[in-house]
Order: structure tokens, then C-alpha cells, then sequence
């Protein structure tokens, strides 16, 4: 027994040895018990289940070496046996947890799981050596927390803009999170006005912070930053201002068999003050479908509407308290291109009313041309999201020397995302030029 133990540790500390190299780890930590599972969690973005699996580990062998110095008899040494197979139960399930985030770094189906349960040193051997099973980028899959780095790049801080009284104030200095005792830098440096009556396109690749600088603006995540809307500090007045913020997710939440009318009305009780009349109300949702292009459409089934018309609905659902700020992540998301770009005429046509209206787009040149402004972040050297530019349409494309939004993209994200890993120089020189307007106003 004791020689088929030695063989199964082996055998599986050999495997995470191949897969950890396939992640480009220590390969050394793949032969140490509780601390591999950690590295191997670390890769497949289950860092806090492998952090549990290397305590758990630490805290069994800590209880063993204790019992064997206790009688095997006595009220001791049964609570220390119960508390070792609490302990083994929980390192199992999290070695099960690290197992599931390995099969969907592989893009493995969940059976793998099971193999690995119960011969844990054939899945590692498998996945470890065989050159067809191979993982996933982790930037394709992390969400922007777990992609910031602990160290930002060593750049020029750029210039703060004066603040502006009407419109949309940005100033970011820094937003940070906590990771096992490090800080580490989601965004750094923000700092931009958008006036009141922009349609402002936000672009970046993947951890580059475009999620976490929508949640610092509307105050869902505050960040150390100043945040004015038309005045109004919105961290220190956030119970207020969130009702002159409106939000568009991604994925339409609507109650598939509710008419639209009803959708708009329980929107309008929802979000319109508790003093405004039956008539008021109605004279609001009126004004929204006619403004979205709903109008003669009301009567019908939500679920009965195309993808544009949904989209259009999940607008009105916000737009019904005539926010300040509205702000919008991939609206276009599988419209086609003629759909697509009648909505955002929509957009258009409410930034035209005196709103800032911000959107998240992954195919932003169909309808570049209706925007007044482009954000542009990219993740420095140091894995940190800064702006790398903020102007026009146009003065992107000089600024880039690309001739579209895609390839504007491309030119900052990095290598190993297949673009051209020109973040740092694009960031410094968008500060120097930040930095150089702003003499030359002072003069």
C-alpha cells in the first residue's frame, strides 16, 4: 500500500509539474503538497480556492504531528479526529473547486472533474503532457480584479482637467482592492470632463478597466476619486444622484410575458418620485416610446419583440426618470449592422436632449461616426488600467495613426492578446500632451 501511495503522489506531482508549466509557473511547487494546488488555482483564476487548499493542507498536517504525541484514547483525541475529517472533507471540496476552474481553463467537459477525484495522477499525466489539452489564456476569461497588477508602470501623471459645473467630471486618482495582502491597481490616473449633450464611446481590451471605471463613475464600487455630475458630487451624494444615473446592462432583464406598456409602467412606479400624478406618468412613458420608436407597439408581448426592440425596451426601463447620466454596456450586442446602427441613433438622439450618454460597443466602427468623444484605457506595463486617450473621433484616429476604433484597440492591447503592446507609449504620450495643453492655457 505504502509503495502504491508513493507511486500516486508521483505520478500526480509529475502531472501538475506539466501543467503548471503549460502556465508558465514555478514547476517546483507542483512537488509540495497543499502549495501546488495554490499555484495551479493561481493559474486556472481559482486563487482563493487553492489559497484554501494550501491552509487547509498546512492545518491537517499540523494535527497529525499533535495527535501522535496524545493517547489514542480520550475525549481529546476523538474531537481531534472529528476536526481531521471535517478538515479532509473541506480540502477535498476545494481541490474539487481548483479541479472544476483547471477543466475550464482546458475547456474540459465536467466529467473531468470526477476523473480527477478519483485518480487524481491520470487527469494530471493527461493534461500535463498530452500537447493537445492546453489552457486558455487566462485574459480571455479573468474579469478585471484578478488581471490588475501590484506594481503600476513608472509613467507621467497627467495633468488633472479643471473641473467643469455642467456635465460629467471624472477624477480618478486611484482604485485599488486587496489580494492576499497585496494592493493591487485596477485603475490609475483618471481624469477627463464630458459636457452635457455627448454620445461618448468607452473602448479598451480585456482587464483594462472599462467595467471597473463604469462602477467608480456611478458609484457602485467607489474609487479614490471625485466624481461631479452637473455639480453634484456623486460619492457624497450618492442616495440622490443614483436616481439621475441610468444603467443598461448587457443582458436585457425584462419579464418576457408582460406587455411593454406594463414594462414602461412598473418602471415609471420603480423609478419616478412617489408625487408624480397618474397623468405625469403617463405623459413620461408616453415620451420615452415615442422618443425609442415604441409608440403603436405598446400592446404587445415583450417576448414576442426582436432583439433591437428589447434593447429599445431595457433603454426605456431607465430612461423613464430622465437621468443626467446614462450609460450603456454593449447595447449592439447580436443586432446586426442596420439594427445596430438605429440604435444608436436612439443614443444619439438622447445625448442631444442634454444628456452624457456613455456606451461599452465591441464593433464601434459601424457607428463611430455618431460619436462626440472616445475614451480609450489600456492596462500598462504594470497591468494597471490608465487612460491612453480621451478626445474626438477624429483625433483618435490621428493620434493612433490607425485609421479605425478596432485597430485603436489593437495598438494597446498586448502582445499576447494579438495586438501590438504599444499601451506605455500610448499612455505617456497622452500625458504629455495632456500636460502641454494645459501650459499652453495657463499662458
Amino acid at each position: 500500500m505504502s509503495w502504491f501511495r508513493i507511486a500516486t503522489w508521483f505520478f500526480t506531482s509529475l502531472g501538475i509539474w506539466g501543467i503548471l508549466k503549460k502556465y508558465d509557473k514555478a514547476t517546483w511547487q507542483a512537488w509540495i503538497p497543499g502549495l501546488r494546488y495554490y499555484r495551479m488555482g493561481q493559474a486556472c483564476g481559482r486563487e482563493q480556492d487553492g489559497f484554501n487548499c494550501l491552509v487547509l493542507e498546512i492545518v491537517s498536517r499540523i494535527l497529525t504531528t499533535v495527535a501522535n504525541f496524545i493517547p489514542q484514547e480520550g475525549n481529546v483525541y476523538n474531537a481531534l479526529g472529528l476536526l481531521a475529517l471535517v478538515l479532509v472533507i473541506m480540502l477535498l471540496v476545494f481541490e474539487i473547486r481548483v479541479a472544476a476552474g483547471l477543466c475550464q481553463s482546458f475547456e474540459l467537459k465536467k466529467r473531468w472533474i470526477v476523473l480527477w477525484v478519483f485518480s487524481s495522477s491520470i487527469a494530471a499525466m493527461i493534461l500535463g503532457f498530452l500537447k493537445r489539452f492546453q489552457p486558455v489564456h487566462l485574459l480571455a476569461r479573468m474579469d478585471e480584479e484578478q488581471l490588475a497588477g501590484t506594481q503600476p508602470a513608472v509613467l507621467s501623471a497627467p495633468v488633472a482637467a479643471e473641473t467643469i459645473g455642467e456635465g460629467l467630471s471624472v477624477h480618478v486618482k486611484e482604485r485599488t482592492a486587496r489580494d492576499f495582502g497585496k494592493t493591487r491597481y485596477l485603475l490609475k490616473d483618471i481624469h477627463l470632463n464630458i459636457p452635457n449633450g455627448s454620445l461618448v464611446l468607452l473602448l479598451g481590451g480585456s482587464g483594462a478597466g472599462k467595467t471597473t471605471l463604469v462602477n467608480a463613475i456611478t458609484g457602485y464600487e467607489k474609487a479614490d476619486a471625485k466624481i461631479l455630475l452637473n455639480g453634484t458630487d456623486v460619492y457624497e451624494n450618492y442616495n440622490e444622484v443614483k436616481y439621475r444615473i441610468g444603467f443598461v446592462p448587457q443582458q436585457d432583464l425584462l419579464r418576457m410575458n408582460d406587455t411593454v406598456s406594463k414594462t414602461l409602467n412598473d418602471a415609471a412606479l420603480l423609478r419616478l418620485p412617489v408625487n408624480v400624478s397618474a397623468k405625469e406618468r403617463q405623459e413620461r412613458i408616453d415620451a420615452v416610446m415615442d422618443v425609442l420608436g415604441l409608440s403603436g407597439r405598446q400592446d404587445g408581448l415583450v417576448a414576442k419583440k426582436s432583439g433591437g426592440q428589447k434593447k429599445r425596451i431595457s433603454i426605456g426601463t431607465e430612461l423613464i426618470s430622465d437621468p443626467d447620466l446614462f450609460i450603456l454596456d454593449e447595447p449592439d450586442s447580436g443586432l446586426d449592422g442596420v439594427i445596430a446602427r438605429e440604435l444608436f441613433e436612439k443614443l444619439r438622439s438622447i445625448a442631444d436632449s442634454g444628456k452624457v450618454v456613455i456606451t461599452i460597443t465591441h464593433t464601434p466602427d459601424r457607428v463611430a461616426d455618431l460619436f462626440d468623444k472616445v475614451i480609450v484605457l489600456a492596462r500598462d506595463s504594470g497591468k494597471v488600467g490608465r487612460l491612453a486617450f480621451y478626445g474626438s473621433p477624429d483625433e483618435a484616429r490621428e493620434f493612433f495613426g490607425k485609421p479605425s476604433m478596432e485597430q485603436i484597440v489593437l495598438s494597446v492591447n498586448s502582445k499576447n492578446e494579438g495586438g501590438e503592446g504599444r499601451a506605455d507609449e500610448f499612455i505617456e504620450k497622452y500625458a504629455r500632451s495632456t500636460a502641454e495643453k494645459e501650459v499652453t492655457v495657463h499662458e
